[in-house]
């Protein structure tokens, strides 16, 4: 079997995803509560007793949330680099000396014939990071809480198949909403989340014939909507010259509040 995953969450409620590859299964960020993430488990058949790590991208809680519980519950290792431990420590509780690895960021680390790794990214965190996961043969990108898409991120991800993107906010909406000016300039900073144009114009530059689609993630609940992402996404990459059928690249949905169906890396449709 190939590689899959599902994203069990994404936003700004929690963040989750599963990546299997043979008998290897790893979760990036558990940012639900821990019964919250059994109950996505059940839903998906994941045995997270069987989970070989959990990665962590950074310390906000929309991503460590369930961790500490986790971690314990099943006895499960951890990887994040040491200023991300450093950060979620007082916010996980106390994990086992032997579940903690520390890794730095860029490095690769195998698990059986999967190999994950780390990339540097720009928001307010102390070293937040996306990841990638290659089995040798096709490539699944993670890549979301940015405030910009630099160009090292876009070398990291750049040959990916399959691509978890953010398409945090629509702007107008966001500059028309209810939260105060403050926060506005956070998310729309370069530390702060990528707005749906600017996913456009970051998938223009990555759209090279390999990849097959992405999902929009992290969206906004309360200045976004899907269907707006996905207009706004496509009509960006227009703009920037780059036109596609549906049958070569497709751009899914990810939910806060459900499990994306699980998508097989190598296969053209995901199914």
């Amino acid at each position: 079997m190939g590689m899959r995953f599902t994203v069990l969450s994404s936003g700004s409620t929690g963040n989750a995803t599963v990546i299997e590859h043979g008998d290897t299964s790893l979760l990036v960020d558990a940012g639900l509560s821990a019964k919250r993430l059994d109950e996505l488990f059940r839903e998906r058949e994941v045995s997270p007793e069987q989970l070989k790590g959990i990665l962590i991208t950074h310390e906000h809680s929309d991503h460590i949330k369930g961790l500490g519980a986790l971690a314990r519950k099943y006895n499960l290792p951890v990887y994040a680099n040491a200023n991300t431990w450093d950060a979620m420590q007082k916010h996980v509780g106390k994990i086992d000396p032997e579940q903690r690895h520390i890794i730095e960021t860029g490095a690769p680390i195998d698990f059986g014939s999967l190999r994950a790794q780390s990339f540097g990214i720009s928001h307010d965190a102390a070293e937040p990071v996306g990841y990638t996961f290659d089995d040798g043969i096709h490539k699944l990108s993670l890549a979301t809480d940015l405030g910009y898409m630099s160009d090292k991120v876009k070398e990291a991800i750049y040959d990916s198949d399959v691509l978890v993107l953010e398409s945090n906010h629509d702007i107008e909406m966001l500059r028309m909403g209810r939260y105060p000016w403050n926060i506005k300039r956070r998310i729309l900073s370069d530390l702060g989340h990528l707005s749906n144009n600017a996913a456009g114009e970051a998938l223009s530059d990555l759209l090279n014939g390999r990849l097959k689609r992405t999902y929009l993630a992290h969206l906004s609940r309360d200045h976004n909507m899907m269907d707006i992402a996905k207009m706004t996404v496509r009509c960006s990459m227009e703009d920037c010259g780059i036109f596609f059928k549906d049958s070569e690249f497709e751009l899914r949905d990810t939910h806060w509040n459900m499990p994306t169906p699980w998508d097989e890396v190598g296969s053209k449709s995901g199914e």
